[in-house]
């Protein structure tokens, strides 16, 4: 059985993780690397151990997370389904079962906002955890006068908290931005999708995603 420990300590998986986040520091992107997937695959985790999910599925989950950006590697467009295709080769190799390898593959490929669909739990608590990570240290632009909005609206987040309420069945992202750097109207620009995306994905669990800004409600 090939687990998570098995998987982070994968040189080949390391490498393509790295060479990823090479080619999008080249085209303009914020950080996807090692912190990015650390922190993905930690709330989805906590997410299906919170929902009660067996240990396997939760092993499965931090899987699928920490491997979900590897596509970048090949080119930005269709890396979703690009991922899914080097992570089933990677751990058919690896020689995990073809059913766990099914499951990951379809959360990998199913992660991106224009493709996405909640298809299974694993799918679900990836996109809702690689959606909600938004923050400052993502930026890898040092000159703020260049600042694209991507940039402008990851370096406003000065706190980004993730509450998962299992009782009143809710997942809330509370943000706090700061006005000068960047608006709620810029953040809704580049992640209404993804928000909606987030509400979806959050549904297949009969929960609900709130997001709060500043300590105002908005969704």
């Amino acid at each position: 059985m090939i687990t998570f420990k098995q998987i982070k300590e994968s040189k080949d998986i390391k490498t393509y993780i790295e060479r990823a986040d090479i080619s999008l520091n080249e085209l303009g992107y914020t950080e996807h690397s090692f912190a990015h997937v650390g922190i993905v695959a930690k709330l989805a985790g906590d997410l299906l151990k919170s929902l009660k999910y067996d240990q396997r599925a939760i092993e499965l989950t931090q899987i699928a997370a920490y491997m979900h950006d590897i596509g970048n590697v090949i080119n930005r467009i269709d890396h979703a389904q690009s991922g899914a295709v080097m992570a089933f080769r990677i751990l058919d190799k690896m020689g995990m079962p073809a059913e766990d390898i099914a499951a990951i593959v379809s959360a990998i490929g199913n992660h991106d906002e224009d493709t996405a669909y909640p298809v299974n739990e694993i799918a679900a608590s990836l996109i809702i955890a690689d959606k909600t990570d938004v923050r400052r240290s993502r930026v890898r632009n040092k000159q703020p006068n260049t600042y694209d909005i991507h940039d402008r609206v990851n370096h406003a987040v000065s706190d980004n908290k993730v509450t998962i309420d299992v009782e009143n069945k809710s997942i809330l992202q509370e943000l706090t931005i700061d006005n000068n750097t960047s608006s709620v109207m810029d953040y809704f620009e580049i992640y209404l999708h993804r928000v909606q995306l987030t509400r979806k994905a959050a549904a297949y669990f009969n929960m609900e995603f709130h997001l709060a800004i500043n300590g105002m409600s908005l969704c």
